[in-house]
């Protein structure tokens, strides 16, 4: 493994400039009601929030298309909106940010996935969903593998995001998979345990523990579980590496033989929210710059420390993580 320097580091993110992501996913849009909780409510013991403002911010595989292009890479997403005001509002910030949603389809038998959140001061009170999690129809799913074919052959390194909410079905999932293996693309996944045994072969996979513990179905009781579950989920989809993601644990990256554990570099914790979608951006975008997987590893691992100390679901620029590399870099060895 290389040692990463600062010059290094300034030299990888200068690159990621030249780098073309495939994002693959669930779309969703996030809508934050910011307010002020000053009472109780007298018509139920909830409080009462004094709505001051709105805001919306890409999530999901949104989330993920957004991370990257902050970062400077060049992002084609592909998924599925409703025909409705709330999915132009999530393709419009998306352009706005410089990501391609050409390979985006709207679908007239469902509404955008919609999650709303209400915060008061710096602490979320309650999140309304509004989704329909049914399968895409296959038509729709041939659509976009259509589009997906045409295009990947330019990138390289392919995103899928399954956030269970009907696009990543096994028959859309086995075609983007053959497409990127035969020509020889990155593929990351942030998981879906129902789909597990579908992602075989994939580059990499970036569960968080619960994930990795249903997918392995192996109960998590002790840390030598989490080295248990880690290697069998290698084994199993026949991946180059598994990246589990342990919250205020850090992360394991198995890889090979080698098991490596990063310690968490979060200073404060506002918002866990999106830091998953972090994770992956910043790991596929290393190692399309022909970062060694570790190293990628600790790259993202800095980017979510920098993400959760943000209220709401963020970005993290180039300049944030060089900065928390620098101050964090005794704890990196």
């Amino acid at each position: 493994m290389a040692v990463l320097t600062k010059e290094k580091l300034k030299k990888i993110f200068a690159g990621f400039s030249a780098s073309r992501i495939m994002v693959i996913g669930d779309l969703i849009l996030d809508e934050f009601i910011w307010g002020r909780a000053d009472r109780i409510s007298p018509e139920a013991p909830v409080p009462v929030v004094w709505a001051q403002s709105q805001s919306f911010m890409p999530g999901g595989a949104s989330n993920v298309a957004n991370n990257l292009a902050s970062l400077g890479a060049k992002v084609f997403l592909y998924g599925v909106v409703g025909e409705d005001r709330n999915g132009q509002t999530l393709t419009g910030l998306l352009e706005k940010k410089g990501v391609d949603c050409q390979g985006v389809i709207g679908d007239p038998d469902r509404p955008t996935t919609v999650k709303t959140r209400i915060i008061a001061g710096h602490q979320q009170m309650v999140r309304l969903d509004w989704e329909k999690t049914e399968g895409l129809h296959v038509d729709r799913s041939k659509e976009i593998i259509a589009r997906i074919q045409k295009r990947i052959d330019s990138v390289d390194a392919l995103i899928i995001e399954d956030y269970g909410k009907g696009l990543i079905q096994p028959g859309l999932l086995k075609s983007i998979i053959a497409l990127a293996k035969k020509h020889k693309k990155i593929i990351t996944v942030d998981p879906k345990v129902e789909h597990f045994s579908y992602y075989k072969g994939i580059t990499a996979m970036t569960p968080n523990e619960k994930e990795a513990s249903a997918g392995a179905k192996i109960p998590v009781q002790a840390d030598e579980d989490i080295d248990r579950i880690g290697w069998k989920l290698l084994k199993t989809l026949r991946s180059e590496g598994v990246l589990v993601t342990l919250g205020e644990k850090g992360m394991k990256l198995f890889k090979g033989n080698r098991l490596i554990h990063i310690p968490t570099v979060a200073q404060e914790v506002f918002d866990v929210s999106g830091a998953g979608d972090t994770v992956i951006s910043v790991f596929t975008l290393a190692l399309s710059r022909g970062v060694d997987m570790e190293n990628a590893a600790k790259i993202a691992n800095v980017a979510a420390g920098v993400v959760v100390g943000k209220v709401g679901v963020a970005v993290v620029s180039p300049a944030e993580i060089l900065e928390g590399w620098e101050r964090l870099k005794g704890k990196l060895a």
